[in-house]
C-alpha cells in the first residue's frame, strides 16, 4: 500500500500554499479643469497674448482653451509628452497650421495687440516678424551666402549689394557662423555639418529682423557638441527677441528659458518659472512628467 510522506505537498498545494500579493488599484486620472492653469501663464510687457485658444484637426481638438502670454525677450520652453499639443500650438504664432486644410484655430491670438487671424493679415509679413526654425536643418540647395540673402531679397530689405552682404555677414555673426564660413560663402550650405546647417537656418530667419524665433525641437538631431553651441547661441540671441522653444529635453529647457510651459493631452497645465516647475512643480501631472513616472 502506498504511503503518502505528509512533508511532501503536491504542485497545487504549493501553488496554494504561497502568499498572494494584494491587487493594487490602478491610480484615477488626473483630472484636468479645461482652461485652467497653474501658475503664472500671464506676464507684464506681453508681446503675445493668447485666450481661449482651440485647435482642431477635423473631429479631433488638438489644444483645449489655453490661455498665456509670451512677454517681450523672454525665454520660453514648451514641454509635455509625444502628441499633447506643443508643436501645435508653437505653429498658431506664426499661422504655420495654414496649410493643413482641416486644422481650425479659434480665440484671440494677438501679436502686439494686433489680431494674428485678421482676414487682412498679410501673412508674409507676419512670418518675416516671427520666424521659425525647424527640428532638422533645412538650408536650400544653394550657397551659404544665397542661403542667408534669400529673405531680404524677397522682403526688399537691401537695395544694394553691399547692404546685403552687410545683412548676410551680421546675421552669420550673430548666429556664430561667420568666423566658421567666411572663406566658403560660395560653398553648397548642403555640404555643412548639421549643427553649422541649424545655426545657417537660425541665420537666415534672423536675417529678414524678426522679433520672435520659435524654435521646434532644434537641436534634436544634433550631437551634444552642436546642441551646447545651438544653446548658447539662444542665450545671446534672447538680449534681442523672444524665444519660444519646443523641447523633449528637460535638461535643455532648464538650461535656456526664463519660464516653461507644460503641455498634457492638449491642455496647457502649468506655466511658471524654470526654476520653480523643476525643483518645486504646483501641479502633480508636471511633478510625474518631470520626475519621470511618465511621458
Amino acid at each position: 500500500m502506498n504511503t503518502i510522506n505528509p512533508a511532501v505537498t503536491s504542485e497545487a498545494d504549493q501553488y496554494q500554499a504561497e502568499p498572494v500579493a494584494p491587487v493594487r488599484e490602478q491610480p484615477e486620472e488626473t483630472i484636468i479643469e479645461e482652461g485652467k492653469t497653474v501658475g503664472r501663464p500671464f506676464a507684464d510687457n506681453a508681446k503675445f497674448k493668447l485666450r481661449d485658444v482651440n485647435v482642431s484637426y477635423g473631429d479631433t481638438r488638438a489644444i483645449k482653451n489655453i490661455s498665456l502670454d509670451v512677454a517681450k525677450n523672454e525665454v520660453i520652453a514648451f514641454i509635455g509628452p509625444s502628441g499633447c499639443g506643443k508643436s501645435t500650438f508653437l505653429r498658431c504664432l506664426n499661422r504655420m497650421n495654414d496649410s493643413i486644410e482641416i486644422c481650425k484655430v479659434t480665440g484671440s491670438l494677438q501679436l502686439d495687440d494686433q489680431d494674428i487671424y485678421d482676414r487682412r493679415r498679410d501673412v508674409v509679413e507676419l512670418r518675416a516678424r516671427v520666424g521659425m526654425v525647424f527640428q532638422k536643418p533645412n538650408p536650400f540647395p544653394k550657397s551659404i551666402y544665397d542661403n542667408v540673402a534669400y529673405g531680404p531679397r524677397i522682403h526688399g530689405l537691401a537695395n544694394r549689394k553691399s547692404d546685403l552682404d552687410e545683412i548676410v555677414e551680421n546675421s552669420l555673426r550673430k548666429a556664430g557662423l561667420w568666423g566658421e564660413v567666411k572663406d566658403r560663402l560660395d560653398a553648397t550650405a548642403t555640404g555643412m555639418s548639421g549643427g553649422q546647417q541649424q545655426r545657417l537656418c537660425i541665420a537666415r530667419a534672423i536675417a529678414v529682423s524678426p522679433e520672435v524665433i520659435l524654435m521646434d525641437e532644434p537641436c534634436s538631431a544634433l550631437d551634444p557638441i552642436a546642441t551646447a553651441r545651438v544653446e548658447e547661441l539662444m542665450a545671446e540671441m534672447s538680449e534681442s527677441y523672444t524665444i519660444v522653444i519646443v523641447t523633449h529635453s528637460m535638461q535643455q529647457a532648464a538650461r535656456v528659458s526664463n519660464r516653461t510651459a507644460y503641455f498634457h493631452l492638449g491642455h496647457l497645465v502649468e506655466v511658471n518659472e524654470t526654476n520653480k516647475v523643476f525643483t518645486s512643480p504646483e501641479h502633480e501631472l508636471t511633478e510625474s512628467y518631470i520626475t519621470g513616472r511618465f511621458g
